[in-house]
């Protein structure tokens, strides 16, 4: 518990996304911040997270796409979906197996901050358990 991670934020709302990036980063955790999914993706791509933290509703890539891609090509980065929006929140639990969890917006830092620990805390990829070499 406690230790740094790298976490991935894609969020289109600069507000949340600074706001999202203060708190993980006074919690102690290295942040990269994508206002996108193909932002995202290229931030993934040569780098590894061990979480990716996005936002449902985004244009181009929108955060459920993004979270099967990444639970596809990166299994050990763990998914924490966001959204202000119930019929969202409600689309993303045919993603359970990918996704730790959905935060309903608005948050405060303490209640993403914890979402965050807690997710951390579990293993990667909730769904495949496969033990790479």
């Amino acid at each position: 518990m406690g230790e740094m991670a790298k976490v991935l934020i894609a969020e289109d709302e600069a507000g949340v996304r600074e706001f999202v990036a203060r708190a993980l980063q006074l919690a102690g955790h290295q942040v990269t911040t994508a206002d996108d999914g193909l932002t995202a993706l290229e931030a993934l791509d040569g780098n590894s997270f061990d979480l990716l933290l996005t936002d449902i509703v985004m244009p181009g890539m929108d955060g459920i796409a993004l979270a099967l891609k990444v639970a596809d090509t990166w299994p050990q980065t763990r998914i924490l979906l966001m959204s202000g929006y119930a019929a969202e929140r409600q689309r993303a639990h045919n993603l359970e197996a990918l996704v730790h969890r959905v935060v309903a917006k608005p948050f405060s830092l303490r209640e993403i901050s914890s979402a965050v620990s807690e997710t951390l805390a579990r293993p990667a990829s909730p769904a495949t358990m496969c033990r790479s070499a």
